[in-house]
């Protein structure tokens, strides 16, 4: 698939500009903002959006600006992690589901449900509340409820693959179990699983701009998107730019990549490409 026909995928081009601009608005944040995100300046604070403050300042007078943009690092950050943890434990056990099945399959299969079956954020404020609240924890708590969703997935996937001629040839051939999970199984699967990966990460920043709203995510004085929503709601009569600039940055990442998701599926699943890109069956 070339690069040319991806981007004729129109939810892939834009969900790809806005998390790229997202990506490089947190990767610039690290070297560069224009004011220190946590210096505060009462005799600036409530400006409203200047040449000077380009997106005003806070009831402490923080540059929200730079507040967005070292927002946008903390929630990259949270996302990759929380992916990356339902990824590892999730592949892990749907496969050996998948491979083992019988009463190794039940135990993990209705545990998944289990979890499954608690809302992500509220898997997330029962988790932090037991562990206390910070960012670590809160990448625990999300990461946790990842994995259910990634083992289901990696489970459903492989069992169909478990059952094709070429697996049943390897066998047949003396292949080893783990060679023909490593070289047959996880690269057929790969495609629902990427595309899982960025609907989950879209997921994960929501659910940490939740729990910093609510104090169990990221501490002062550190950014976040959520724990910005969550101070400006006291001056949203007043000053409402305080909420509505944070609550963009996180409506466009969810957006974002929820788009790139729906790009991906829509290219990588082979009957919606041949619709999308106009190529036809006989």
């Amino acid at each position: 698939m070339s690069l040319r026909r991806s981007f004729r995928n129109i939810n892939f081009t834009i969900g790809f500009l806005i998390t790229l601009t997202i990506l490089l608005t947190a990767i610039l944040s690290m070297v560069y903002t224009p004011y220190d995100p946590n210096r505060m300046n009462l005799s600036e604070r409530f400006q409203v959006p200047s040449k000077n403050h380009l997106l005003g300042t806070d009831q402490y007078g923080r540059d929200i600006l730079s507040r967005v943009m070292k927002g946008a690092v903390n929630s990259i950050v949270v996302g990759m992690v929380a992916v990356s943890i339902g990824l590892f434990f999730g592949v892990l056990l749907g496969s050996l589901a998948a491979f083992y099945r019988r009463w190794l399959d039940e135990i993990i299969m209705r545990v998944s449900d289990v979890l499954y079956g608690f809302p992500s954020v509220l898997s997330a404020i029962l988790i932090t509340s037991i562990l206390g609240p910070g960012i670590i924890n809160s990448m625990i708590a999300i990461g946790i409820f990842n994995i259910p969703i990634f083992a289901r997935l990696t489970r459903a996937t492989s069992l169909s693959v478990w059952e094709r001629d070429y697996v049943t040839s390897a066998r047949a051939i003396g292949r080893s179990d783990v060679g023909i999970v490593w070289n047959y199984i996880l690269p057929n699967i790969l495609s629902p699983i990427i595309v899982q990966a960025t609907v989950q990460f879209a997921i994960a920043i929501l659910a940490e701009a939740g729990l910093s709203y609510l104090g169990l995510g990221t501490q002062p004085p550190h950014a976040s998107w959520g724990r910005m929503l969550n101070e400006a709601q006291t001056f949203m009569g007043t000053s409402p730019y305080l909420a509505i600039f944070p609550g963009c940055a996180i409506g466009l990442a969810v957006l974002g990549f929820n788009l790139l998701g729906d790009g991906l599926r829509d290219m990588l699943d082979p009957k919606l490409s041949r619709i999308q890109f106009g190529v036809r069956s006989n």
